[in-house]
C-alpha cells in the first residue's frame, strides 16, 4: 500500500494559458488543473483530481443522508416512456428530456430525474400506513439535452446528481421528512465549505407546493436572488413576492400630457421628474390561449417571465404588426379606453395605488391622475414582477439585498402529483386506500464541485476547502536530486501519511517555479516547501494556499503539526 502519491505519476496534464470559451473561473481552474477534459458539449470526463474530491462530496452526502435514515439505491438510468406519460411529463417535459429507442423500437428516456421510475418501484410494494414513511435515494449520472451547454460543469449534458423520494401517509409526516432533509442539505453545504442561502423557489417541471433552492453565493451565478440579512428570509426572483414602495401620481382630474419622444419608463419619468416608480407601464402580450392580453406593472420593476407563465401559459410580447392589429400603441398604452378584446391584468403590488401616471393610448401622450374605479378598472389582479434589492422583506420589512447565487440543491414537497398520476396507493390506519404523499430531494454533485472552486479561488488558482481537497498537503521539494533535500521531503510526506492525512509529492524534476505555479494552480490547502538552505538548517516552510501565509516550522514537526490542523478542518 502506497504511503503518498507522487506527482510524476498523477494524471493531471496542466495548462499554462487559459483555455477559449471557459468563462466561469471553475470551468478555466478545472480545465488548466487537469482536473476536466471536454468530450463534446456539455459532456466531460473527471480525471483523478476531480474524481477524488466528487468522491469526498459524495461521502458527506451519504453520511448526512444516514443521519437521517435515508437508504442508498440505484434505479436504472433508462426509463421506460410508458412511465412518463403516466406521470404526465412526457410532453410537458419539453426538448430538454433525452430520448431514445432500442432494437425494438420502444422508446425510452435518459433520466434527468427519476420521479417516475422510484414512485414506479414502491407503488406495489408500499402498502401500508404501517411500512411509513420511508425515504430513498441514489446518487448517480443524470442527462438533459440543454440547448446551449456551458460554463463547464454548471450546464451539461450528463452530470452527477443526487436524487431522492421520501413517501409518507400524510402531510404532517411529509412534513417531517422535509424537514430532515432539508436540515441534512444546510449541513451538507457547511461541510463541503459552501456559503449558501436557503431560498423560496418555483417548483418548476418537479410540480409540487412547497420548495427551497440552495443557492451558493457566487457572482458568476445564474440565479437572481434577494435576501434580509436580518431575518435571514431569502427567496430567488422567480418566487419571490416583496413589499413594494410605490408612489401615486396624485389626487386630481385625470389629466392628458404631451410626452413626445418617449422610449422607455426611465424617458417618461425624467420628464415628468419623478422616480419610476410613480410611473405604471404595460406590457401587451398573446397568451398560450391565443387572448390578447395587456399587463400592468410598476415602472420600477420588471415582469417575470416564470410567473407570468403560470397566468398566460406560454405568452409572447406582441410584436409591432401584432400591436397595429388590436389597436394599440407601444410606448403610450394605459387602461384608460383600452380597445375592445383586451383582457386587463395587473400586479397585486398597484392594487392599493388609487392614481396611476400611465399612457394615454395616443401617440406621444400620458396620462397623469388615472383613478381607478372612477377612469378605469382591472379585472384580474396577478403576482407578476421579480422582487428586487430594496424592496421590503415579507418577513420583518427590511430592505432586501440582491445576490447571483449557483443553485446546488433543491427540496420539493411533491404531496400525491406522481401518486395520484401513477396510482401508487397504501392502506391508511382506517383500512381506506389513499395516495402517498411525497418528496422530492435533489444535489447536483458534480455542480457543487464546480461552485466551490467560484468560491474558492485567485488569481493563482483554486484555493480548496480541506473536506473536499483531492489531497490536503503537497509536499514540494525543490531539488529532488539533492541529497539533503529529498530524503527530509519524503520522510515528511510519509510521516504525514501514516498520521492519515492525504499527501501529494511533487517528486518532479522540475524547477521551483514550475512546481509553485502548479501548486498554487491545483490548490491543496497546505503546502510543506523543502529547500536545500532551510533543511539545512532543520526547518520546512509552511503554506496555507487560501491565505498565502508563510512560517518556518522544524521538519520534525511538521507533519504533527499539519496533522492536527487537517483533522479540526475536516467535515
Amino acid at each position: 500500500m502506497k504511503s503518498f502519491h507522487k506527482m510524476s505519476k498523477l494524471y493531471a496534464p496542466t495548462l499554462k494559458e487559459d483555455p477559449a470559451n471557459a468563462e466561469l473561473a471553475s470551468h478555466r481552474l478545472m480545465l488548466r488543473a487537469g482536473m476536466i477534459r471536454k468530450g463534446a458539449a456539455g459532456l466531460y470526463s473527471y480525471l483523478p483530481l476531480a474524481w477524488r474530491s466528487l468522491l469526498k462530496i459524495e461521502q458527506i452526502i451519504r453520511e448526512e443522508m444516514d443521519a437521517i435514515d435515508a437508504q442508498e439505491m440505484l434505479v436504472p438510468i433508462l426509463t421506460d416512456e410508458d412511465l412518463w406519460k403516466q406521470s404526465g411529463r412526457w410532453n410537458a417535459y419539453g426538448p430538454e428530456l433525452m430520448r431514445m429507442h432500442d432494437r425494438h423500437e420502444h422508446i425510452y428516456a435518459l433520466g434527468p430525474t427519476h420521479e417516475e421510475s422510484f414512485t414506479d418501484l414502491v407503488r406495489n410494494e408500499l402498502r401500508s400506513y404501517k411500512q411509513l414513511p420511508v425515504t430513498l435515494y441514489q446518487i448517480q449520472d443524470k442527462f438533459r439535452d440543454e440547448r446551449r451547454p456551458r460554463f463547464g460543469l454548471m450546464r451539461g449534458r450528463e452530470f452527477i446528481m443526487k436524487d431522492g423520494y421520501s413517501f409518507s401517509a400524510n402531510q404532517a409526516s411529509l412534513q417531517e421528512c422535509y424537514d430532515q432533509e432539508k436540515d441534512a442539505y444546510a449541513k451538507i453545504c457547511e461541510r463541503i465549505g459552501l456559503r449558501a442561502l436557503q431560498v423560496v423557489a418555483d417548483s418548476g417541471q418537479i410540480g409540487g407546493d412547497t420548495s427551497v433552492e440552495f443557492m451558493a453565493l457566487a457572482e458568476a451565478g445564474e440565479a437572481e436572488l434577494v435576501y434580509c440579512d436580518d431575518c435571514g428570509w431569502a427567496a430567488d426572483v422567480e418566487a419571490a413576492t416583496a413589499g413594494v414602495s410605490l408612489q401615486s401620481s396624485g389626487a386630481g382630474a385625470c389629466e392628458r400630457i404631451h410626452t413626445p419622444q418617449i422610449a422607455t419608463i426611465e424617458d417618461l419619468a425624467d420628464q415628468l421628474g419623478v422616480p419610476t416608480s410613480a410611473t405604471v407601464k404595460a406590457l401587451a402580450l398573446i397568451d398560450q390561449e391565443g387572448n390578447n392580453v395587456v399587463c400592468f406593472v410598476p415602472g420600477s420593476h420588471e415582469l417575470n417571465d416564470c410567473k407570468a407563465e403560470k397566468y398566460f401559459g406560454e405568452y409572447h410580447l406582441m410584436t409591432e404588426d401584432e400591436l397595429k392589429e388590436v389597436g394599440l400603441i407601444r410606448g403610450f398604452i394605459g387602461p384608460v379606453n383600452l380597445p375592445q378584446d383586451i383582457e386587463v391584468y395587473a400586479d397585486c403590488t398597484l392594487k392599493d395605488i388609487e392614481y396611476w401616471t400611465i399612457g394615454a393610448n395616443e401617440v406621444d401622450y400620458h396620462l397623469l391622475h388615472a383613478q381607478q374605479g372612477r377612469d378605469f378598472t382591472i379585472n384580474t389582479w396577478v403576482d407578476v414582477i421579480s422582487a428586487k434589492a430594496g424592496d421590503a422583506c415579507p418577513h420583518c420589512g427590511a430592505a432586501l439585498k440582491s445576490a447571483r447565487g449557483i443553485e446546488v440543491g433543491q427540496v420539493f414537497q411533491l404531496g400525491t402529483k406522481y401518486s395520484e398520476a401513477m396510482g401508487a396507493t397504501f392502506m391508511d390506519v382506517n383500512g381506506r386506500e389513499k395516495p402517498l404523499v411525497m418528496g422530492c430531494y435533489g444535489i447536483g454533485v458534480s455542480r457543487a464541485l464546480a461552485a466551490v472552486i467560484e468560491q474558492y479561488h485567485d488569481a493563482n488558482g483554486i484555493c480548496w476547502p480541506v473536506s473536499v481537497a483531492p489531497y490536503e498537503v503537497e509536499v514540494i521539494p525543490l531539488d529532488v536530486h539533492d541529497e539533503v533535500v529529498w530524503p527530509v521531503a519524503s520522510r515528511i510526506a510519509t510521516e504525514l501519511s501514516e498520521l492519515g492525512v492525504e499527501v501529494l509529492l511533487d517528486d518532479r524534476k522540475e524547477r521551483p517555479g514550475v512546481k509553485f505555479a502548479d501548486a498554487d494552480l491545483m490548490g491543496m490547502p497546505y503546502q510543506v516547501i523543502c529547500g536545500k538552505k532551510a533543511v539545512v538548517n532543520g526547518v520546512v516552510e509552511l503554506k496555507h494556499r487560501a491565505t498565502g501565509e508563510r512560517s518556518e516550522v522544524a521538519f520534525a514537526e511538521v507533519a504533527q503539526m499539519l496533522a492536527q490542523k487537517i483533522t479540526e478542518q475536516r467535515a
